[in-house]
């Protein structure tokens, strides 16, 4: 491609000052080079002679133009940004240039000092923080013409500060957990913080003070030069800090200290100081030089021992082995240890192959883990199962001291207490999860019992008057007296169902959802939760799709987050629920976590409250965070708001500002396939549509008196034979002698046989019979996905007639 002329501001070397040269200007919104204003030449001819990444935004669309220097920057985007307006080159930052460019031509700066963003460089979103500044470019009578943009990525910065918080957690918990002795020094004035538990190993009580100068006068004599080359090697070569010295204590004893520590660099590459750790492994040393002094004699005779390494054989509170890993892993030693923990004499086990006292899933993993030993390739230590002699079995973790072609010497800590706990902890996570829901029941229950009993009033009330009106023979006001109570029933069971959703471990049943009558049908239960002081907005959007997800789940969801919110204006406030349609692309989703592009239906709950800190909302989602005070908040809400999200195939979002409040926005997919939501399914009376085939037979087996009088006469008014039955000793004789049988209709909890035990036995005489579980206990439905079999439905108590019979009718019309 031939160049055309260009003024003297664009000559010279450098990638984009070709680039810019060779570019058609006259395509875009400035024009040729030529005609450019003495503004814009003086700017691109100071951007490109920078070597600081600098960036134009020109005129009102911000059409880009950029030095060498931040082409690096740009990565992947360079060299398709220059010359494109600001908003179109880069999507995802759209937002942002938007509020630059509006704020800078309206005479303000705007600066950012380490701002995450998400961009995507490479064709795949990543994570970036940058400091961005600024400033407006004016031409000679003070008109501004454009933005000049400074930009100095900090990610690696970033990212390593990051990882240093992360590795000075992991090391306060490993400190914890461990029960290890902490200490730092300050390599500048060589000042030593050490806690209790650090001084302890050195002998020294816990409010004593403990100098560097005195830890290195505790050193044993012949350790301190290994000690001070192992130190000399930390600060200059930056390498971790490992070893075991021998110590003196005040009282003259010797006891041995592991020392760990990581090297802390500063700016200038130097290290500032230690981070590190201690433990006192006397006592493992002791067992160790037992062993040892064990395997200088065991080939000449295993059987002489002196009394010095008998007696620190048996001392040991640990396991001792000795193996023949050439006669097929015979145990050839054991201290007594075996006899306290798990109940074996020496003599029972000498000459056995350790195997035969191994957990038989363990043998394949724990037989590579000795051989990994014997060729030198992992030092970790190995957990297994072994058998005591009562039959119980109780986790060792083994740490091997000697492993050669011949023979394998270990030691062995019994660490059942400990797995035990674990295993109690992942117990008490899924409690805290259950505890959860309950606490969003408590939030409730004072609202919940305040509206069911206005709704009984409403049902006594209109059945009070209604046996009045029929006492009086006045009959041309029931059907209002039966309407109301209807309506109340039927009020006071959505309650009911409300409430045990909350409170019950229930699977996502996806269905198709109008989102806006959902909301609206929850307005008052809002508003009580959220009391007289706040106010609630609903800003629901007209032509709403639908959405595919669990009703119930998205009705806890955004109770959640209606507590949440109400929790966050302790002095009062505005909360708004919000609905939209959204069509979102790839520049649009990089900005959600987890997010594909596509058409979603947005819930947003937003309030005027305190905010979170950007520290509290990159931890939002944790599971069991909480800013809360002890006992008033478990911390599951908002993770499993996202866990719903993300199930249902969407995502949320946080947008948060201290002291601006918070505003919390699920995104839910389009639902385009086919069928209607679920209360446009059922239909308002009994039809010709629910009559029976000619000679079709129904079984009823249900306790509730009352309940099985009014399936019965609801079937023979249709046209069923109805047969029925009060316990499900009596359902299982009607079963086997019934001519003939096209369905059962059972409820769960019976007297005798239970409703699966009934339906179980019915389908042993019966093959294929086709069920209809009833139930009023939401933990039914919770195991429903598992639990039913080909042919086989529930229906929740309460439910009205017309329901039950479409369903009848959809069973039995299967064929």
């Amino acid at each position: 491609m031939s160049s055309p002329a260009h003024p003297d501001f664009l000559a010279g070397e450098g990638e984009q000052r070709a680039r810019i040269r060779a570019l058609d200007w006259a395509a875009t919104s400035l024009g040729p080079p030529l005609a450019w204003s003495d503004a814009l030449r003086t700017a691109v001819g100071l951007v490109l002679s920078s070597p600081v990444p600098l960036v134009l935004l020109w005129g009102a669309d911000g059409v880009l133009l950029y030095n060498d220097a931040f082409s690096v920057v740009a990565g992947g985007r360079h060299p398709g940004l220059l010359g494109r307006p600001a908003l179109e080159a880069w999507p995802e930052m759209a937002e942002l240039n938007r509020y630059v460019l509006a704020t800078v031509f309206a005479g303000g700066t705007v600066s950012f000092r380490d701002e995450p963003m998400v961009l995507s460089r490479h064709g795949v979103p990543e994570d970036v923080w940058l400091d961005l500044d600024y400033s407006p470019v004016r031409d000679a009578q003070g008109r501004i013409e454009g933005v000049l943009a400074v930009v100095r990525e900090t990610t690696a910065r970033m990212r390593g500060e990051q990882q240093l918080r992360d590795s000075e957690s992991r090391l306060k918990f490993t400190l914890k957990a461990g029960k290890l002795g902490a200490w730092e020094l300050d390599v500048a004035t060589m000042t030593l913080t050490s806690s209790s538990t650090c001084k302890a190993n050195f002998g020294r009580g816990p409010g004593a003070s403990f100098s560097y100068e005195e830890l290195l006068a505790a050193i044993h004599p012949e350790d301190v030069a290994r000690r001070r080359a192992a130190l000399g090697r930390t600060l200059t070569e930056r390498v971790d800090y490992d070893g075991d010295y021998r110590v003196l204590w005040p009282d003259g004893s010797v006891h041995w200290v592991s020392v760990q520590a990581r090297p802390v660099v500063g700016r200038d590459g130097r290290v500032v100081r230690l981070m590190g750790a201690s433990r006192d492994i006397t006592e493992r040393k002791r067992a160790e030089e037992g062993l040892r002094a064990l395997n200088e004699t065991l080939e000449a005779r295993v059987t002489e021992r002196t009394a010095e390494r008998d007696l620190m054989w048996r001392l040991s509170q640990d396991l001792m082995i000795v193996v023949d890993l050439k006669r097929g892993g015979n145990i050839l030693a054991a201290n007594p240890a075996w006899e306290r923990l798990l109940g074996w004499t020496e003599a029972e086990l000498v000459g056995t192959p350790v195997q035969h006292f191994l957990h038989p899933d363990d043998l394949a993993s724990s037989t590579q883990y000795v051989e990994e030993r014997r060729e030198g390739r992992t030092l970790r230590s190995k957990d297994n199962r072994y058998q005591h002699k009562d039959g119980r079995w109780r986790w060792i973790s083994w740490s091997v001291v000697e492993a050669n072609p011949s023979m394998l010497m270990a030691v062995g800590r019994d660490i059942t207490e400990e797995r035990e706990a674990r295993e109690a902890l992942t117990a008490a996570e899924s409690a805290l999860r259950q505890s959860q829901k309950m606490e969003a029941v408590g939030q409730l229950t004072g609202g919940i019992a305040h509206d069911f009993n206005n709704l009984l009033q409403g049902i006594v009330g209109s059945l009070g008057l209604l046996r009045k009106r029929l006492q009086q023979g006045r009959t041309s006001e029931l059907d209002r007296f039966i309407t109301s109570a209807m309506n109340s029933a039927h009020r006071a069971a959505a309650l009911t169902h409300r409430l045990l959703a909350f409170s019950r471990l229930q699977p996502l049943d996806p269905k198709p959802v109008k989102v806006n009558p959902l909301v609206v049908s929850m307005e008052d239960l809002l508003r009580r939760t959220l009391g007289e002081q706040m106010r609630l907005e609903l800003a629901l959007a007209g032509g709403l799709w639908l959405t595919k997800c669990d009703p119930n789940q998205l009705e806890t969801a955004l109770l959640n987050l209606v507590i949440n919110a109400r929790d966050a204006m302790p002095g009062g406030g505005t909360l708004t629920v919000e609905t939209g349609n959204l069509s979102l692309d790839a520049g649009a989703t990089a900005q959600v976590r987890d997010l594909a592009p596509g058409q979603y239906v947005s819930v947003s709950v937003s309030d005027t409250g305190t905010g979170m800190s950007p520290e509290v909302l990159e931890r939002a989602f944790e599971p069991f965070f909480t800013t809360k005070p002890l006992g008033q908040g478990t911390g599951l809400g908002l993770s499993m708001i996202y866990g719903f999200a993300r199930q249902s195939e969407g995502s949320v979002q946080l947008y948060s500002e201290p002291g601006k409040g918070t505003t919390v926005r699920l995104y839910l997919p389009r639902y385009q396939g086919e069928g209607v939501p679920e209360d446009a399914q059922a239909p308002r009376e009994l039809t010709d549509a629910h009559t029976a085939e000619s000679g079709e037979t129904v079984l009823v087996v249900e306790d509730e008196e009352v309940i099985r009088a009014l399936i019965v006469e609801v079937l023979r008014e249709l046209g069923y034979r109805a047969l029925e039955a009060s316990d499900g000793t009596e359902g299982l004789r009607l079963l086997r002698s019934a001519p003939r049988l096209d369905l059962l209709v059972t409820d769960m909890g019976l007297p005798g046989l239970n409703g699966r035990q009934l339906a179980d036995a019915g389908r042993a005489a019966r093959p294929g019979l086709k069920v209809l579980f009833m139930t009023g206990y939401a933990e039914n439905a919770a195991v429903s996905s598992g639990f039913l079999e080909p042919g086989m439905a529930m229906m929740t108590k309460p439910f009205a007639m017309e329901a039950l019979a479409t369903r009848i009718r959809d069973i039995i019309g299967r064929g």
